[in-house]
């Protein structure tokens, strides 16, 4: 039942895409289609984007835009060339389920893989024993013989494949990454880093599961925010090497902290550390004691 539950959630939730007010007033758009590609563009796209929780880059430092969506693309939004249109936190698009994997069902997708691993590990361990008299001529001679054999087979190539897919989406729960992003490594305003977005094991696994542990083997929506802005690390260098005009330091010692990426609502106050509050960050900060990274990562269009 969860099984089906599980794929049936990851097949028919419609991938979440950026809200209006990522998307370019009509103002904006005729300013863009009347000024030169370049930093006549750029200007645009910056204004329309000042007041917006955007952080993230493309290779070159400009501002992250879909010319077919015509919207700024929010932090890890990237736009998928089969749905043709932009997903939020998209991971893959999976001709397996037909559908977008991204922020809407990430959660569903992880748990089908993990209830489709089960169901084929119990299909297998089940069939064993008479697969085994297959081959010492333990059973009768009926056509039964190769249904068993064929659904031993089955089950154990299909456990095989699932655990390793469902191992490799485990790590990128634990880190906190996309498999778009393990390709191409997340691009703050200030540099590329490629665990930009990692807040721990455990905060990073409440980020696709949510707080409550009792709907975390439940394929229901329970993961933490909107899908467009997400909390980041803040690195905080050593104080005695010089800092540069960015505010960070040059060194590569480095001690992280959890940091959001923008002023955490009153649901979210729990990714901050036990022990650093938001105003003794701030006032560190105040003193040019600790450097801020300007979180975001950014992908080119994918297209």
């Amino acid at each position: 039942m969860l099984f089906v539950w599980s794929y049936w959630k990851t097949i028919f939730t419609l991938p979440m895409n950026p809200s209006k007010e990522f998307h370019l007033s009509y103002s904006d758009k005729e300013s863009l289609e009347r000024e030169p590609r370049g930093e006549s563009q750029q200007e645009v796209l910056r204004r329309a984007a000042k007041d917006l929780p955007i952080y993230t880059r493309t290779m070159s430092g400009a501002i992250r835009y879909c010319d077919r969506c015509q919207l700024v693309k929010p932090d890890r939004c990237h736009h998928c060339s089969v749905c043709d249109k932009c997903i939020l936190k998209m991971d893959h698009h999976c001709p397996w389920v037909n559908n977008c994997v991204g922020f809407s069902n990430y959660k569903f997708f992880l748990l089908f893989l993990a209830y489709s691993l089960l169901y084929c590990i119990f299909i297998a361990a089940t069939d064993l024993q008479y697969f085994i008299k297959f081959w010492t001529n333990g059973l009768p001679d009926t056509q039964a013989k190769f249904h068993i054999m064929f659904l031993f087979f089955a089950a154990a190539m299909f456990s095989v494949s699932l655990s390793s897919l469902f191992g490799y989406h485990c790590w990128l729960v634990s880190k906190n990454k996309s498999t778009l992003e393990v390709f191409r490594a997340p691009i703050f305003r200030h540099r590329t880093d490629k665990n930009g977005f990692s807040l721990g094991f455990s905060k990073n696994l409440r980020q696709v599961f949510g707080d409550e542990k009792k709907y975390w083997l439940l394929p229901v929506f329970s993961s933490l925010g909107d899908g467009c802005s997400f909390p980041t690390c803040l690195v905080n260098q050593d104080p005695e090497q010089a800092s540069t005009p960015g505010g960070l330091n040059s060194t590569s010692k480095s001690e992280n902290h959890l940091f959001p990426a923008k002023p955490l609502r009153d649901s979210q106050s729990h990714l901050l550390t036990d022990t650093q509050s938001w105003s003794e960050i701030s006032a560190k900060a105040e003193k040019g004691k600790v450097g801020m990274s300007n979180p975001a990562l950014t992908m080119e269009n994918e297209t």
